[in-house]
Protein backbone atom coordinates (compact mmCIF):
# COMPACT_ATOMS: atom_id res chain seq x y z
CA UNK A 1 0.00 0.00 0.00
CA UNK A 2 1.75 3.17 -1.24
CA UNK A 3 0.96 6.51 0.38
CA UNK A 4 1.84 10.06 -0.58
CA UNK A 5 1.39 12.70 2.12
CA UNK A 6 1.10 16.45 1.61
CA UNK A 7 1.02 19.17 4.22
CA UNK A 8 0.51 22.78 3.20
CA UNK A 9 -0.18 26.08 4.91
CA UNK A 10 -3.81 27.14 4.83
CA UNK A 11 -3.47 29.43 1.84
CA UNK A 12 -5.86 29.24 -1.14
CA UNK A 13 -3.01 29.29 -3.64
CA UNK A 14 -1.80 25.88 -2.40
CA UNK A 15 -5.10 24.15 -3.26
CA UNK A 16 -4.18 24.03 -6.95
CA UNK A 17 -0.96 22.19 -6.15
CA UNK A 18 -2.86 19.63 -4.06
CA UNK A 19 -5.29 19.08 -6.96
CA UNK A 20 -2.46 18.52 -9.45
CA UNK A 21 -0.63 16.09 -7.15
CA UNK A 22 -3.85 14.18 -6.44
CA UNK A 23 -4.60 13.79 -10.15
CA UNK A 24 -1.05 12.61 -10.89
CA UNK A 25 -1.06 10.06 -8.07
CA UNK A 26 -4.58 8.88 -8.99
CA UNK A 27 -3.48 8.34 -12.59
CA UNK A 28 -0.44 6.37 -11.40
CA UNK A 29 -2.64 4.29 -9.07
CA UNK A 30 -4.84 3.22 -11.98
CA UNK A 31 -7.91 5.42 -11.57
CA UNK A 32 -9.81 5.57 -14.87
CA UNK A 33 -8.94 8.63 -17.00
CA UNK A 34 -12.64 9.53 -17.23
CA UNK A 35 -12.76 9.94 -13.44
CA UNK A 36 -9.65 12.11 -13.03
CA UNK A 37 -11.61 15.37 -13.39
CA UNK A 38 -13.88 14.24 -10.55
CA UNK A 39 -10.82 13.48 -8.41
CA UNK A 40 -9.39 16.95 -9.13
CA UNK A 41 -12.66 18.71 -8.36
CA UNK A 42 -13.35 16.72 -5.19
CA UNK A 43 -9.84 17.30 -3.83
CA UNK A 44 -10.11 20.98 -4.69
CA UNK A 45 -13.39 21.28 -2.79
CA UNK A 46 -12.10 19.33 0.23
CA UNK A 47 -8.86 21.33 0.39
CA UNK A 48 -10.67 24.65 -0.10
CA UNK A 49 -13.02 23.69 2.73
CA UNK A 50 -10.09 22.86 5.03
CA UNK A 51 -8.28 26.09 4.13
CA UNK A 52 -11.45 28.10 4.80
CA UNK A 53 -11.99 26.41 8.16
CA UNK A 54 -8.39 27.03 9.23
CA UNK A 55 -8.52 30.68 8.20
CA UNK A 56 -11.90 31.37 9.81
CA UNK A 57 -10.80 29.79 13.09
CA UNK A 58 -7.33 31.37 13.11
CA UNK A 59 -5.53 28.01 12.99
CA UNK A 60 -1.95 28.09 11.73
CA UNK A 61 -1.45 24.31 11.54
CA UNK A 62 -1.08 22.93 8.01
CA UNK A 63 -3.81 21.17 6.05
CA UNK A 64 -2.96 17.50 5.49
CA UNK A 65 -3.67 15.33 2.46
CA UNK A 66 -2.96 11.58 2.34
CA UNK A 67 -3.20 9.82 -1.04
CA UNK A 68 -3.25 6.05 -0.66
CA UNK A 69 -3.03 3.38 -3.34
CA UNK A 70 -4.66 0.18 -2.12
CA UNK A 71 -5.15 -3.14 -3.91
CA UNK A 72 -8.34 -2.21 -5.77
CA UNK A 73 -8.97 1.35 -4.67
CA UNK A 74 -7.39 4.77 -4.47
CA UNK A 75 -8.29 6.92 -1.46
CA UNK A 76 -7.67 10.49 -0.42
CA UNK A 77 -8.00 11.89 3.09
CA UNK A 78 -8.05 15.66 3.56
CA UNK A 79 -7.63 16.67 7.18
CA UNK A 80 -8.10 19.92 9.03
CA UNK A 81 -7.25 20.88 12.62
CA UNK A 82 -10.56 22.51 13.51
CA UNK A 83 -12.26 20.84 16.51
CA UNK A 84 -15.64 19.38 15.62
CA UNK A 85 -19.03 20.35 17.03
CA UNK A 86 -19.25 19.89 20.77
CA UNK A 87 -15.45 19.91 21.19
CA UNK A 88 -14.13 22.75 23.33
CA UNK A 89 -10.63 23.66 22.12
CA UNK A 90 -9.64 24.75 25.67
CA UNK A 91 -10.96 21.58 27.30
CA UNK A 92 -11.14 18.71 24.87
CA UNK A 93 -14.54 17.04 24.99
CA UNK A 94 -16.18 19.48 27.44
CA UNK A 95 -19.70 20.44 26.34
CA UNK A 96 -23.08 21.23 27.84
CA UNK A 97 -26.10 18.95 27.66
CA UNK A 98 -27.10 20.24 24.23
CA UNK A 99 -23.69 19.32 22.79
CA UNK A 100 -22.65 22.94 22.32
CA UNK A 101 -19.35 24.20 23.68
CA UNK A 102 -19.34 26.50 26.68
CA UNK A 103 -18.62 29.54 24.50
CA UNK A 104 -22.34 30.22 24.00
CA UNK A 105 -24.58 29.77 21.01
CA UNK A 106 -24.46 33.29 19.52
CA UNK A 107 -23.02 33.26 16.00
CA UNK A 108 -21.99 36.11 13.80
CA UNK A 109 -23.26 36.47 10.23
CA UNK A 110 -19.81 35.55 8.89
CA UNK A 111 -19.84 32.30 10.89
CA UNK A 112 -23.30 31.47 9.53
CA UNK A 113 -22.10 32.24 5.97
CA UNK A 114 -19.06 30.01 6.53
CA UNK A 115 -21.29 27.14 7.59
CA UNK A 116 -23.39 27.57 4.44
CA UNK A 117 -20.28 27.46 2.25
CA UNK A 118 -19.07 24.42 4.21
CA UNK A 119 -22.34 22.57 3.58
CA UNK A 120 -22.25 23.52 -0.11
CA UNK A 121 -18.70 22.17 -0.42
CA UNK A 122 -19.72 18.89 1.21
CA UNK A 123 -22.72 18.64 -1.13
CA UNK A 124 -20.46 19.11 -4.16
CA UNK A 125 -18.07 16.43 -2.89
CA UNK A 126 -20.96 14.03 -2.26
CA UNK A 127 -22.16 14.60 -5.82
CA UNK A 128 -18.71 13.87 -7.26
CA UNK A 129 -17.64 10.89 -5.14
CA UNK A 130 -19.65 7.71 -4.57
CA UNK A 131 -17.58 6.61 -1.56
CA UNK A 132 -17.14 9.56 0.81
CA UNK A 133 -16.94 9.74 4.59
CA UNK A 134 -16.79 12.87 6.76
CA UNK A 135 -15.50 12.58 10.32
CA UNK A 136 -15.01 15.28 12.92
CA UNK A 137 -13.60 15.15 16.42
CA UNK A 138 -11.68 17.11 19.02
CA UNK A 139 -8.48 16.85 16.96
CA UNK A 140 -10.04 18.06 13.71
CA UNK A 141 -11.98 16.76 10.75
CA UNK A 142 -11.25 14.40 7.89
CA UNK A 143 -12.93 13.93 4.53
CA UNK A 144 -12.12 10.48 3.13
CA UNK A 145 -12.89 9.80 -0.53
CA UNK A 146 -12.13 6.70 -2.58
CA UNK A 147 -12.36 5.53 -6.17
CA UNK A 148 -11.91 2.09 -7.72
CA UNK A 149 -8.76 1.39 -9.71
CA UNK A 150 -8.39 -0.59 -12.91
CA UNK A 151 -7.26 -4.18 -12.55
CA UNK A 152 -4.06 -3.46 -14.46
CA UNK A 153 -1.47 -6.15 -14.02
CA UNK A 154 1.40 -4.10 -15.43
CA UNK A 155 1.92 -0.44 -14.67
CA UNK A 156 4.62 1.75 -16.19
Amino acid sequence: MATVELRFSAQPEHVRTARLVAAAVARRAGVDEAVLDEVRLAVGEACSRAVGLHRSHGITAPVSVALTEEEKAFSIEVGDSVPGPGADPAESGASDASGASGAGSARTDSEADGEGEDEMGLAVISGLVDDVEVRSGAGGGVIRMSWPTADATVRP
